[in-house]
């Protein structure tokens, strides 16, 4: 996937050599919030050598180490290693004292961010069908890419339902969103070059995928599970 800088003024990390274990500590931190310096304080170690595991694509920590960073960054040892890459999330027990909230619109909005992959809920000839799509929000519409043909593009013209989520497997917490709404296949030239502008990413599955999709919600609800 090639990330491109918004007009918006949305800027995008350089990309470097990363490990993978490095990546997913990068990723974990960032969901975190986590500076270095926290990251390292919480671990028991140096902020260089945190940075060094990131950045470094030869980095192989320790089973000690990984222990207190997948302690530090609120995971598992399995997840910084990528065991659990071909699982699905929520494989973890339920939380002893878990709390059900729902989600205002402006919370639903703010977990849709800019973009990210959704699942898509569409209706086909042999029945609904659910798949995974790039997105992006831009005006307040969800849009991605596709190409004629395929599921996706069976969208556009009908009523759908499109959701994200977050799971946090090492609390046993998460959240969803949902968004329902008719989708339109986007045909103005103008339209798409904006698209094309404004777009954070390309589809993952790659190839020519030139066809425009864009969702205008009627409905956003969302909810979310914490542990108290």
């Amino acid at each position: 996937m090639s990330d491109r800088t918004p007009s918006t003024g949305a800027t995008t990390r350089p990309p470097s050599p990363h490990s993978d274990i490095g990546r997913r500590i990068e990723h974990r931190r960032d969901e975190l919030g986590l500076t270095l310096q926290e990251t390292a304080e919480r671990a028991g170690t140096a902020p260089g050598y945190i940075q060094y595991l990131e950045q470094q694509p030869t980095a192989a920590p320790g089973i000690g180490l990984l222990i207190r960073l997948a302690d530090a960054l609120e995971t598992t040892v399995a997840a910084l290693r990528g065991g659990d890459a071909d699982l699905p999330p929520g494989i973890g027990r339920a939380a002893l004292h878990p709390q059900w909230n729902e989600l205002t619109t402006e919370e639903c909005r703010a977990r849709l961010s800019t973009h990210g992959v959704g699942r898509l809920a569409v209706s086909t000839p042999e029945g609904p069908v659910i798949v995974p799509v790039n997105y992006s929000v831009i005006d307040g519409a969800v849009v991605f890419r596709t190409a004629p043909h395929t599921t996706p593009a069976a969208a556009a013209g009908t009523q759908v339902a499109f959701e994200v989520d977050r799971i946090d497997d090492a609390l046993s917490q998460g959240w969803s969103v949902l968004v329902r709404g008719p989708a339109r296949e986007v045909t103005d030239p103008d339209a798409i070059r904006q698209l094309e502008e404004l777009a954070y990413s390309a589809p993952w599955a790659g190839g020519e995928r030139n066809l425009w999709v864009r969702i205008d919600p009627v409905g956003i609800t969302g909810r979310e599970i914490t542990v108290r």
